[in-house]
């Protein structure tokens, strides 16, 4: 179940994410409104128990099932490469989960955008700590929080932006999907295609962010990270011994069509990827990130 869910976590120290005691917590903003959610896997009795705090308890656990993955089938899917056979036979109880939050998944997504791992969950945690709110009942006592809704991310100065470390091109990219976002909210149920071309209505958004979100909140199996940094070169030194670029990776995929997100996950359960040897991406310069 971990590693299923671990999907919606943004950086070791995500805010709305917590690992404790054997159970997964999460602070989340529902259509209902906000909530804390507590699910403990029991594998022994091969059942999953969940609670929930705060005006959006009924809506999340109806949810639940979709969030582990209850929805994805990957009926019809066919490894042919030797890494993705054995990776499938480890891992075949993975799955892709389906959240049905929009927003939860695009705005982290857009912190995200062409900066290191380091710098996005930073501004990510920032953004939630100083915007957001405790989580309700249990969750504020375990330090859980919900990110800031589309109105209060609406009324974040520029300014405040900078001191978060998100520059100018995301933090406007977060609030063009704020203004939008009870539309694209809408987007869940829609058809993959028509979603992908909503979320990429939106400027500042591309197939990398439209794909990191469709792999989330809309369970989209076959949603590949074109434009990552590491998946292209990843998935092609596992499956051909060498590193390719979004091209090679659209080729070596597109066998596994409608199941290249899965063919793309399964890798990195794996483990297999190259030696990290090459240059690698600086943080760059802002003024002093808030760390309240």
């Amino acid at each position: 179940m971990g590693q299923i869910s671990g999907q919606l976590r943004h950086g070791a120290g995500d805010p709305t994410y917590r690992s404790l005691d054997g159970s997964i917590w999460r602070g989340l903003r529902t259509p209902a409104g906000v909530v804390t959610l507590r699910i403990e896997p029991r594998p022994a009795l091969a059942e999953v128990l969940c609670e929930a705090w705060g005006p959006g308890a009924a809506w999340v656990l109806d949810q639940v099932p979709a969030m582990l993955g209850a929805e994805d089938d990957p009926g019809g899917f066919d490894p042919r490469h030797e890494v993705l056979v054995r990776a499938y036979r480890r891992f075949r109880h993975w799955r892709v989960p389906r959240t049905g939050l929009v927003m939860d998944s695009l705005v982290p997504a857009i912190i995200e955008q062409k900066v290191t791992g380091r710098e996005a969950f930073a501004g990510w945690r920032n953004l939630v700590r100083r915007f957001g709110e405790p989580a309700p009942g249990p969750g504020a006592e375990h330090q859980l929080w919900v990110a800031p809704s589309p109105a209060q991310l609406l009324a974040i100065p520029s300014w405040d932006w900078l001191h978060l470390g998100v520059d100018p091109a995301r933090s406007r990219t977060v609030v063009r999907a704020a203004q939008v976002a009870p539309a694209l909210e809408r987007t869940v149920g829609v058809p993959v295609d028509e979603v992908d071309r909503r979320l990429q209505s939106v400027p500042g958004i591309g197939r990398w962010t439209s794909a990191e979100v469709r792999a989330r909140a809309h369970g989209d199996a076959d949603a590949v990270s074109f434009g990552d940094f590491h998946v292209a070169k990843d998935v092609g030194w596992a499956l051909t011994g060498a590193p390719v670029d979004d091209d090679g990776l659209a080729e070596l995929l597109e066998p596994y069509r409608p199941h290249r997100l899965r063919a793309q996950r399964l890798v990195e359960l794996s483990g297999q990827r190259p030696p990290r040897r090459g240059p690698r991406m600086a943080p760059r310069a802002h003024l002093p990130t808030w760390s309240g």
